[in-house]
């Protein structure tokens, strides 16, 4: 969104309490700033925060995730800036608390430091219809302070579906074109159900015996339980942690079959970049996702369901060429009419102009 939101007139100072490694050099290179703060505590947050906003003056401050939304709506407050934040997940609910990794308390201790914090936004940008309505309620903001604006994403990035890119990809991962490959790329965290899908993977096995699954994503919480898993599977079962990568377009060309198996999502943003490059996708009908790939081109199944799973992947398999097309021409003109990054960036600059009283 940097250099989109730049060319219609809008200064970006981005400040971040982590690693700026990934983001410096693409905001940087479209005109923004990005700016590291060391804190460890959030009242250190604030303080910092503070100092920054009064140095900076800026129009407007815009928080997004709770590390920084609690200290960046007090710090704004306390500089007298109007400020807006993203609701960009569910949370505090009864889905998350399944989550063994979460303590409940600590959970109820969060959602009421959101809840009075949230008292300060001047709006709020949801990224679904779902998250408005789900967050809306549990954060007791009023609807229609919330507009619901998805993630974008440049095709001009992302690249073309070819024979060529796909072959390229295939065998760097050391699959040949014959062999069935399913990619799943997601955190190692519960909330996206890679323990499912890795369960449910001897069922799809049995029905498609050359079938290989390539897993990508950040290790975490889950990754002791996904490590089990794996190895349990044994070594002729198919499956390959390919880890962290920086190349999901890439993995997307080359899929039969995208899976995302997730229990909850705020959006699900890697179905845009699978719906604009028409890779077949099989994913849970939780939250907003049957919203947002609409019909005819995902394959929808239940969550926490490993024969739903399954299937829908044996399916997304044995999918004739006919059907395949069809899907990904759903898929790609679904795309450039809601999730282009021109659409998303015109629908963000308005929102932040209506949060300055500009309409």
């Amino acid at each position: 969104m940097a250099e989109p939101l730049q060319k219609r007139g809008i200064r970006l100072d981005v400040a971040i309490f982590s690693s700026d490694d990934a983001l410096r050099g693409p905001i940087e290179s479209a005109g923004g700033r990005v700016i590291k703060l060391d804190a460890d505590s959030i009242w250190t947050r604030v303080t910092h925060m503070r100092r920054l906003v009064s140095e900076r003056q800026p129009d407007l401050v815009h928080t997004t995730l709770f590390d920084a939304d609690i200290p960046g709506r007090i710090a704004a407050k306390l500089a007298g800036v109007p400020v807006v934040s993203s609701l960009v997940n569910v949370a505090y609910g009864p889905e998350q608390l399944t989550n063994p990794d979460l303590v409940s308390w600590k959970v109820e201790l969060a959602c009421r430091a959101d809840r009075l914090t949230s008292r300060i936004p001047s709006r709020f940008h949801a990224l679904s219809d779902h998250v408005a309505l789900t967050m809306g309620a549990r954060l007791n903001i009023r609807p229609e302070l919330i507009e619901v604006i998805p993630r974008g994403r440049d095709l001009g990035r992302l690249g073309q579906l070819s024979t060529t890119r796909r072959a390229r990809v295939r065998q760097s991962l050391g699959i040949d074109d014959e062999r069935p490959l399913i990619i799943a790329a997601a955190r190692h965290e519960f909330q996206k159900g890679l323990d499912v899908l890795l369960r449910a993977w001897p069922i799809v096995r049995r029905a498609e015996p050359t079938a290989e699954l390539r897993l990508g994503g950040r290790r975490g919480a889950q990754s002791p339980l996904i490590d089990e898993l794996i190895a349990h599977a044994g070594p002729t079962s198919g499956i390959v942690d390919i880890g962290l990568r920086d190349d999901v377009p890439d993995l997307l060309c080359a899929a039969d079959t995208f899976v995302v198996p997730s229990r909850w999502e705020g959006l699900g943003s890697v179905l845009i970049e699978a719906m604009a490059l028409g890779t077949p996708v099989v994913a849970t009908d939780v939250g907003p996702i049957p919203n947002m790939v609409g019909d005819g081109w995902a394959r929808l199944v239940s969550s926490d369901d490993g024969q739903s799973l399954a299937d829908g992947i044996v399916a997304t398999i044995r999918q004739s060429a006919a059907e395949r097309d069809t899907r990904a021409s759903v898929a790609s003109n679904r795309f450039s009419d809601l999730y282009s990054i021109d659409v998303v960036a015109n629908a963000t600059s308005a929102f932040y102009h209506r949060a300055l009283g500009g309409d």
